[in-house]
Formats: C-alpha cells, sequence, structure tokens
C-alpha cells in the first residue's frame, strides 16, 4: 500500500489515521502544480484528478477522496473505535462530521489560500462564510471534548489538519479560543507528532 501525498495538505489526515492504526505505508510525495511525483511519475496516471490523497492498494486498485479512504481504512482493519460498526448510530454521526469538514469547511478553505484571489473577495465574501463554520465548529467544541463526544475518532484527524491550516488562512488562534482549546491537545498524540515529523511540521 502506498498513499500519495502533499506536504501539509489534507493528505496528512490519511498519514495520521494510518498512525492511528498502526498500518504498515509506503509514502511518495507529489508536486501539486506539475502533478509529477518525487520518482518522476505522472501522477495524473495515477489519480486523473489530481489531488491527493490517493491511496494505492494492492492490485494496482487506486482509492481517492479524503473521506472514502478514511473509512475505507476504518473498516478493512476494524478501526471501530475511530468509526463505530454498523448499524451504531455514531457510525453515522462520524460520518456526518466526516462530509461536512470535506464538503463545507475544506472547501471554504481553499480559496483563501490562493494568492491569485482578489483579497476584497477573500474577506468580504469568502471569509465571512468560513467564519459561520467555524464558530458552529466552537459551539460543538464548547460542550465535548471531540466532535462525536468523550473519544477521538475520524472526523477529529481531519478537523486537525484543517486547524493547522491557520496561519496559512490568515486566521488568529486569538480569536478562535474553543477551537485553540481542542488543537493544542491533539499536538500531543503520537500518531499526530509522528506524522507532523515525517512531513517536517513539527
Amino acid at each position: 500500500m502506498k498513499l500519495y501525498y502533499s506536504k501539509g495538505a489534507c493528505s496528512l489526515v490519511v498519514r495520521i489515521l494510518l498512525h492511528e492504526i498502526g498500518i504498515a505505508c509506503e509514502f511518495e510525495s507529489v508536486n501539486l502544480k506539475t502533478k509529477q511525483t518525487e520518482t518522476g511519475g505522472n501522477f495524473l496516471k495515477i489519480n486523473p484528478k489530481g489531488s491527493v490523497p490517493a491511496l494505492a492498494l494492492e492490485g494496482q486498485e487506486v482509492l481517492t477522496e479524503n473521506a472514502v479512504i478514511q473509512q475505507y481504512l476504518a473498516d478493512t482493519y476494524q478501526a471501530t473505535h475511530l468509526l463505530p460498526p454498523v448499524p451504531d448510530l455514531r457510525r453515522y454521526r462520524v460520518l456526518e462530521w466526516l462530509n461536512f469538514i470535506a464538503a463545507d469547511l475544506h472547501k471554504g478553505c481553499g480559496p483563501l489560500m490562493k494568492p491569485a484571489l482578489p483579497e476584497e473577495i477573500k474577506e468580504n465574501v469568502l471569509r465571512p462564510v468560513l467564519h459561520q463554520k467555524l464558530r458552529y465548529l466552537s459551539e460543538r467544541l464548547d460542550k465535548t471534548p471531540y466532535l462525536c463526544g468523550e473519544q477521538f475518532m475520524l472526523a477529529d484527524g481531519y478537523l486537525f489538519v484543517i486547524l493547522s491550516w491557520f496561519p496559512a488562512l490568515k486566521e488568529k488562534w486569538t480569536d478562535w479560543p474553543v477551537l485553540s482549546r481542542y488543537f493544542n491537545p491533539l499536538k500531543e498524540r503520537p500518531a499526530i507528532q509522528k506524522a507532523l515529523a515525517e512531513e517536517g511540521l513539527s
């Protein structure tokens, strides 16, 4: 199994999950601008969408889309502490948060990190929408230590990575004290520390 990733990108979530579960995996970085892998391969032949993460499985199958890869790994390796089994309602709460982070939060962050986009659009259109999402998260995390209650699950790893983009997003932790209290302890998790160190982010 091999994970195609880009340093600090959302693919970091999958690396964290691999370490949380204890799965052996190869890693190959991708230049998202040139679409070339570190070994000189054409990444578009691996994932025609050109985005990371992409997880190459045995038998030449390649799985893409962050939330789907996470669900596949948790199910395949029976990591029920991270994703409860069917028909436990908690499973669908985890998937609910995964989809919110992917579809609402993640997609809302991307444009704010594009230098070519006019600042007026960022500040007057995009950032207010992001702030709405962050307020929603703050309200949730002011009541529970993790997104789904008392236990770290898949969605928490994903949210950790999104929040790690705060400097690039020009967001101040002092404006989001609840999110800061949530984020800082997560940095101490062994799987997260290992993943950050491997990508030179620690």
